[in-house]
């Protein structure tokens, strides 16, 4: 009789210690990105003269795009 009462209180416990046991979850909010203030304006570029190519400039003109046959 006494290894039942031994094997009981052993079950006993388990089931008490494993009932209590309770997952933590922890929601962390989703940082949300803030712009910060305006910085000091660029220097201006050059815009040279129209329809001349700037000085050491590579001009690269790339044909349209055909027409899609189906």
């Amino acid at each position: 009789m006494k290894t039942f009462t031994l094997i009981s209180s052993a079950l006993c416990a388990a089931f008490v210690l494993t009932a209590c046991e309770k997952p933590t979850v922890v929601n962390v909010p989703t940082p949300v990105a803030v712009p910060g203030p305006a910085g000091a304006q660029g220097p201006a570029g050059s815009t040279g003269e129209p329809g001349k190519p700037g000085s050491a400039t590579t001009v690269i003109v790339t044909p349209p795009a055909s027409a899609a046959s189906n």
